[in-house]
């Protein structure tokens, strides 16, 4: 992206509305993974920073399917659609276990991932 300097001169003013648009989403989503801030627990810090970054993949790709005309990267973008939601929805799951129990828990009761991350 064009003037993006560790997030803060992102390009606002002269792009494409995909370029706009895009870099209002990189901006929404570098907020929403430090908004929370950090709790001392690895495992909470990560997924509760781990769950925006996904939704702000889900709206870049989003974006793609808006302003993009490629049928492979419309593609790819459906596919990181999917696999992002499923993700972020066991990631949510995730956290809450963890917040309740503050930290207890196995890696068996972690919900599926459903496959999407390969064999």
């Amino acid at each position: 992206m064009k003037g993006m300097k560790g997030m803060k001169g992102m390009n606002a003013g002269d792009g494409s509305a995909f370029e706009r648009e895009m870099d209002a989403s990189m901006m929404r989503m570098m907020q929403d993974m430090h908004g929370p801030g950090y709790v001392g627990q690895a495992d909470i810090d990560f997924l509760a920073m781990m769950i925006p970054h996904h939704a702000g993949a889900i709206d870049m790709a989003r974006l793609v399917l808006q302003h993009g005309r490629d049928p492979a990267t419309r593609q790819l973008a459906e596919e990181i659609i999917a696999g992002q939601t499923i993700e972020i929805e066991s990631m949510t799951r995730r956290l809450a276990a963890l917040r309740k129990q503050s930290g207890a828990g196995s890696a068996a009761e972690f919900p599926s991932l459903g496959g999407t991350r390969g064999p």
